[in-house]
């Protein structure tokens, strides 16, 4: 059909009515929820005029208006015959693997839609001895426990009857005439409605049925202190979100006091370099003499350093029992005796931290009363001491990974902002507190050749040295592209081709560019997909800027500036999207919110560009858990005095 037929025809006039149906059908949801439908979900089939069987994948999409309203709908059509084709042929093999996948298991057989073993499963007849004849069929049920066998049994046939999933656990037979416990899931291979095979997986949890059945006895033995128990489960859990070793070590405090109801709770970390262990918490120390405050040399016995020394649980129930184990150990008598009779402590648990048998630290319980230590406390005790390591450990490596991503970001970006008469510059950076990699926020700002001042916050998403990269090269160009030919247009014309030179298709990247004049504010703004700058007044007043937003960097797109004035008195503050938008905030809620707060800073923070800064950033951040890295610049041009 011609374009002509086309033009002013609804699809029903001129298309057949099931493809009409569904274009009026997308057409109204377009124009109703203002959103685009994926061809994902917009399929439909035609004849050609070969007859060939042709499949088509459709896409909607709104035109807006002024006033954001919907002025038409763009309709785009993709011919995916040849891909329905190939996903028809790979079909079989797909639901295959899926299952595979999805049973996640390692022992892998397959039956006929009855039921019925017709394929040899090696690793089957490894374990038990069966032979292949012994095993096909139904003869696997012979190896199964005979416990367990009529149930396994009438659930599998409930399974086959029902076409549902089946999972189940029994024991099995070995070679070795014992039993291991296998966890079994199999699923239906359905195709046109019928089944065509199953495919079932087993997995060997005899480790961790023996493990369970070793903490029902524990538990059993612990019944007397069940509510300790059930407290330390607690603990586990928030041990499992500590990610500081100030964190750790505060609910390591909290289980002592609760849990073990101790009086005093102490956590040294080992320093290997000076066979040391540094207490990370002295206050849970007694303050007698002969007590170090800060440090415990391994030479020196004590509590903490016999059970790092020994790698073994140290327990006193009584001023004796430490008494003869400090002596044991080489402790001066004298110092002891001191000891002893200056502090209120009447009873000591002293428990290594060890992580795959390299000892990391050590705890300290003190009580003030004498405590006797049964074998159930023991097994309790050396638990509690094997999550808390764990913990520490990975506490550790995260300070030291978060320390090592910082630095690395913070070398990214400029050390300091210059000092320019007639502007005053700011910033502030604030990395997101749970990661533990370099992120892509930038910030810049430096002079030009003209005197004027160029300021850019820009956002290249995702974590990583990958990120990184790209915010430095990003960032270099920018400097080089401003230095040469400044105008904002300009500058974001020459980073696109840049960017589709360096940087994968799949990178996003944001900014905000402007160029102002020292001392009259006046300038020049460009936006490549980044949120509005906002321009603050001495009264409080806060504008977004209405300037196009643009488009990210890469795409085809023809740039535009337009004039960005921050007169005398007044802060422009650049920002990335960290500043107002997190997973329980949108980003126009963000943008209102940080307008609202504006108005809610006092007369001498409007005044000062760092005060201004730090006020934003706290009240944006308030109430707020921080899932994104944070960068805020501000350019400031002072009012003019009455001598000027």
């Amino acid at each position: 059909m011609s374009a002509d037929d086309h033009v002013g025809h609804t699809p029903a006039e001129i298309l057949p009515a099931d493809l009409s149906a569904l274009i009026d059908a997308a057409l109204r949801r377009v124009v109703q929820e203002h959103h685009a439908l994926a061809g994902r979900d917009q399929r439909f089939r035609s004849m050609s005029q070969t007859g060939e069987l042709r499949h088509w994948s459709l896409s909607f999409y709104p035109i807006h208006g002024g006033e954001q309203e919907v002025a038409g709908v763009a309709l785009f059509g993709v011919d995916v015959t040849e891909r329905q084709l190939t996903e028809e042929e790979l079909r079989r093999s797909e639901e295959r693997y899926r299952s595979l996948v999805e049973s996640q298991q390692q022992l892998v057989w397959i039956t006929s839609p009855s039921g019925a073993v017709l394929e040899d499963a090696p690793q089957w007849r490894a374990i038990t001895g069966q032979s292949l004849e012994e095993y096909l069929a139904y003869g696997w049920l012979e190896a199964v426990h005979p416990d367990d066998r009529p149930a396994t049994e009438e659930a599998w046939r409930d399974a086959l009857r029902g076409r549902t999933m089946f999972e189940w656990s029994y024991r099995v037979r070995t070679r070795a005439s014992g039993y291991r416990h296998f966890e079994v899931r199999a699923v239906p291979i359905i195709r046109h409605g019928r089944v065509v095979e199953w495919v079932g997986a087993n997995s060997d949890v005899t480790p961790q049925r023996e493990a369970e059945e070793m903490r029902g006895r524990l538990t059993d033995q612990l019944g007397a202190a069940a509510l300790r128990t059930a407290r330390l489960q607690g603990a586990t859990a928030i041990l499992a979100e500590a990610l500081t070793v100030e964190q750790v070590v505060q609910v390591i405090i909290d289980v002592g006091r609760t849990a073990l109801a101790a009086d005093r709770s102490a956590v040294a970390l080992l320093d290997t370099d000076r066979a040391a262990l540094k207490l990370i918490n002295s206050g849970g120390m007694p303050d007698v003499p002969g007590v170090v405050s800060e440090e415990l040399p391994l030479s020196q016995p004590s509590v903490m350093t016999m059970a790092v020394n020994s790698r073994r649980p140290v327990f006193a129930e009584s001023p004796d029992s430490l008494r003869d184990q400090l002596v044991e150990a080489g402790g001066d008598e004298s110092v002891i005796s001191g000891f002893l009779g200056h502090t209120d402590e009447r009873a000591w648990v002293g428990l290594p931290l060890l992580a795959a048998g390299r000892a990391l630290g050590a705890l300290r319980f003190a009580f003030t009363r004498p405590q006797k230590i049964s074998q159930e406390d023991g097994v309790f005790l050396e638990a509690l001491a094997g999550q808390c390591a764990l913990a520490v450990e990975r506490a550790t490596l995260f300070e030291r990974e978060h320390r090592t991503a910082e630095t690395l970001q913070r070398s990214l970006l400029p050390e300091r902002l210059p000092v320019i008469p007639g502007v005053t510059l700011a910033q502030r950076f604030r990395s997101g507190s749970r990661h533990v990699q370099v992120g892509g926020d930038w910030y810049d700002a430096f002079v030009l050749q003209d005197a004027r001042v160029a300021a850019v916050v820009g956002d290249v998403m995702g974590k990583g040295v990958k990120a990184a990269a790209g915010m430095g090269r990003i960032r270099n160009a920018m400097r080089a592209l401003a230095l040469t030919n400044p105008p904002p247009a300009a500058v974001l014309t020459g980073l696109d081709r840049v960017f589709d030179a360096t940087e994968e298709e799949e990178q996003v990247t944001t900014l905000a560019y402007m160029v102002v004049e020292p001392g009259t504010g006046e300038g020049t703004l460009a936006l490549a997909g980044h949120p509005p700058p906002l321009l603050v007044s001495p009264s409080g007043t806060a504008v977004l800027s209405e300037g196009e937003p643009g488009t990210p960097l890469g795409w085809p797109t023809t740039r535009k500036q337009f004039r960005f004035c921050v007169p005398p008195g007044h802060t422009a503050v650049l920002y990335s999207d960290g500043l107002v938008e997190n997973r329980r905030r949108g980003l126009d809620a963000g943008l209102a919110e940080l307008c609202s707060v504006v108005g809610e800073a006092p007369e001498e923070v409007l005044g000062n560009p760092h005060m201004l800064l730090d006020f934003l950033v706290d009240r944006m951040l308030a109430g707020y858990e921080q899932d994104d890295d944070v960068t805020v610049l501000a350019v400031h041009v002072p009012a003019a005095t009455k001598s000027d």
